[in-house]
């Protein structure tokens, strides 16, 4: 069985949503374990200049929520178990 953390955000201006990373791990441990660092340090396409990030948990994986100077953007990271 393997477990994945994927990365979705928004890499463009127009804010359009891409897998930029995924990450394999034997087992969901481990793969929670990663995911949440990522939510911690993880740096986004967007915003060039991040001020402040707040991380959500929900049923999952993370939303992540990241305050530049000008702007604000958000990613998600997700665990999911390849099947």
């Amino acid at each position: 069985m393997t477990w994945w953390v994927v990365v979705e955000e928004q890499r463009t201006t127009e804010r359009n949503w891409t897998m930029s990373e995924r990450y394999s791990f034997a087992d969901q441990e481990t793969a929670e374990a990663e995911a949440l660092r990522l939510a911690r340090e993880y740096q986004p396409a967007y915003p060039w200049s991040p001020k402040s990030r707040k991380v959500l948990r929900g049923p999952g994986g993370y939303v992540v929520i990241v305050e530049g100077r000008t702007s604000t953007f958000h990613f998600r990271l997700s665990v999911l178990e390849e099947i």
